[in-house]
């Protein structure tokens, strides 16, 4: 039987907020999302971007053969040859907006930095395309980009997959499938404030916090999962929470703020990895909301969850 979970009323407490952050967050305008405000939404730039791409970095992008239209856009820096580890990287927007621009200025940095790749996988939205669509588009540009490695200039031995908000879902639900369906191996999971439980039962994500509100969350699950929405039985890779046995899966980092709706889900299922034998780096910054290191990327607490992942992505590259 079906339940609503907005039977629920949200819980309003008083709780710290970054100082920098409260000063930005005077000025920002946030809407609910809603089937009303999607068309506008959609009509915003992918990403925050404070200034111009780099010329450091070349972009190419790929459309993979079939029947959907995934596009895998490629970042290199300019100038580096051989194979180069790489970042397959799914977008944020809750499942029902933004596209494959949205880690433009984060590969900007990392590709010269880091002498690595990324790749940023464009798949299917919601609510017109509903589950497992963007799934099936992450994984075939995954495959893609495996098969098509040597000739892009990738080392297919060292490919992690990262994702923000519903992309950390995605990803994490990607490792996943990868586990217990293909032969590929990936390198590590890098999740942002992963979107990954559509149950909403937790004191987190029945608080109301800034910049993803209750009506917001509720309206991302009920697109993406369509008919699925309030079942007991939506599919672990749907919504990677659900998942019983997290075995096997490559090595995570997971970051969050204490201000974000998906504080305890990722709390929990950086815990579970731990518990399940997968090392796990969780990574909790005080005072800050979703998605806070790309909307006030300036802040003091931005900067420092960049260096963190980072070093932290680095030092995967450099164990094999």
């Amino acid at each position: 039987m079906k339940h609503s979970n907005s039977e629920k009323p949200p819980t309003e407490v008083a709780a710290f907020v970054d100082p920098e952050i409260e000063l930005l967050l005077e000025g920002y305008s946030e809407i609910d999302w809603n089937e009303h405000s999607l068309p506008e939404i959609r009509r915003q730039p992918a990403t925050v971007r404070e200034r111009a791409l780099s010329d450091d970095v070349e972009r190419t992008d790929y459309l993979v053969p079939g029947n959907s239209g995934v596009i895998v856009r490629v970042h290199r820096p300019k100038g580096v040859a051989g194979l180069l580890p790489c970042i397959y990287a799914i977008h944020g927007g809750g499942y029902v907006s933004k596209d494959r621009s949205y880690f433009d200025p984060r590969f900007d940095v990392w590709c010269p930095r880091l002498s690595c790749a990324g790749a940023s996988v464009e798949y299917r939205l919601a609510p017109e395309n509903p589950y497992p669509s963007a799934l099936e588009d992450c994984y075939s540009g995954l495959v893609w980009l495996f098969n098509n490695a040597h000739e892009i200039g990738i080392d297919r031995e060292r490919i992690g997959v990262m994702g923000s908000s519903a992309g950390g879902g995605l990803a994490a639900a990607l490792a996943l499938y990868v586990r217990d369906h293909s032969e590929l191996s990936l390198l590590f999971q890098l999740l942002l404030y992963p979107e990954l439980d559509d149950r909403q039962i937790t004191p987190s994500s029945r608080t109301e916090t800034p910049l993803w509100s209750l009506a917001s969350n509720e309206f991302a699950w009920k697109s993406y999962l369509g008919d699925l929405y309030g079942r007991p039985d939506v599919p672990i890779y749907a919504a990677p929470a659900r998942a019983l046995d997290l075995s096997e899966l490559p090595p995570g980092y997971i970051m969050v703020g204490t201000l974000d709706r998906f504080l305890d889900e990722s709390v929990s299922f950086a815990q579970r990895l731990n518990q399940a034998g997968v090392p796990t780096d969780l990574h909790i910054y005080p005072g800050a909301p979703h998605g806070f290191d790309a909307i006030f990327s300036s802040t003091t607490v931005a900067r420092q969850a960049r260096k963190d992942m980072g070093i932290w992505v680095e030092q995967q590259f450099n164990r094999n």
